[in-house]
């Protein structure tokens, strides 16, 4: 099941997607958020389709919105394809690296990413998005961690590597919650949809040239070992999201060029659609 949100910000509609026709969720909840997670969302949409008890609704012309409203966090994993470690110049992490992201950097997957005031660094971030769905707090082990995630989308990481690594102390987050530094979506796919979540494939391009290649299956950490380590440390709640980490090619390399304005970066991850983003100047 595809959901997404559509609209304006600040207007933006729940709708589901399916079999190319799209259906009015605003009879079910007012948006996709933590509360539609944790009251049965899901299931009472699948039964409304069941039924045909919901209105398809023409979209065209219509803004593509981030399909999540209001994460109450964003947690990131660095490092977590073997390859950008090295790119980075650090070996592989025995376990995950923590670091967050302001929940305000979400923007849809077609508005324009804006390159931060003082930035000669700002890169791309190709990274398999996890949507938590059910509060996960002490999992036992990491095969209770699947039925925690409600869904999967295309996120990117966008980063600011002269704030992230150029700040005395290390200041990861400074260099990643600048504003619009998380495009997401088009839309979320139910958990149900994505029997394994290791066996996607992640690109990017700037300017139609192609920068990231590779597949999920190369993740150090898989997704479900990453939710189990996260909640040994800190309550996960329905909404939040999780970027799993990118795989190698990015400007951070020193292969390619830091992004400017103007420039037009594309993320796609199998199932789980495209993005287009536009660099502009804050």
């Amino acid at each position: 099941m595809k959901l997404m949100q559509l609209g304006e910000p600040g207007s933006e509609r729940p709708v589901v997607c399916q079999g190319g026709r799209y259906y009015d969720l605003m009879p079910i909840t007012p948006e996709i958020d933590g509360a539609f997670w944790s009251s049965g969302g899901p299931d009472r949409v699948r039964a409304a389709l069941e039924t045909n008890a919901l209105f398809e609704i023409d979209v065209s012309g219509l803004r593509v919105a981030p399909p999540i409203a209001r994460p109450s966090a964003i947690y990131c994993i660095g490092q977590n394809y073997a390859a950008h470690a090295a790119e980075s110049g650090d070996e592989p992490p025995s376990e995950p690296i923590l670091f967050h992201k302001s929940p305000n950097t979400i923007i849809g997957p077609r508005d324009d990413v804006l390159i931060p005031r003082g930035s000669a660094k700002t890169d791309w971030e190709a990274e398999l998005g996890v949507v938590i769905g059910k509060r996960a707090r002490y999992l036992e082990t990491p095969e209770d961690a699947r039925s925690c995630v409600a869904g999967y989308v295309v996120s990117n990481d966008v980063s600011e590597r002269s704030f992230q690594l150029g700040r005395p102390g290390g200041q990861w987050s400074k260099g990643k919650s600048c504003e619009t530094f998380n495009p997401l979506g088009p839309w979320l796919v139910t958990a149900d949809d994505v029997p394994d979540p290791q066996v996607l494939e992640l690109r990017s391009w700037v300017n139609g040239e192609a920068r990231q290649a590779s597949k999920t299956s190369d993740m150090i950490f898989t997704v479900d070992e990453i939710i189990w380590h996260l909640s040994q440390f800190l309550v996960l709640e329905p909404g939040d999201l999780v970027n799993t980490g990118t795989p190698e090619g990015v400007a951070l390399s020193g292969r390619f060029e830091y992004l400017r304005s103007g420039d037009v970066v594309e993320i796609e991850i199998t199932g789980l659609g495209r993005q287009r983003s536009v660099c502009g100047q804050a």
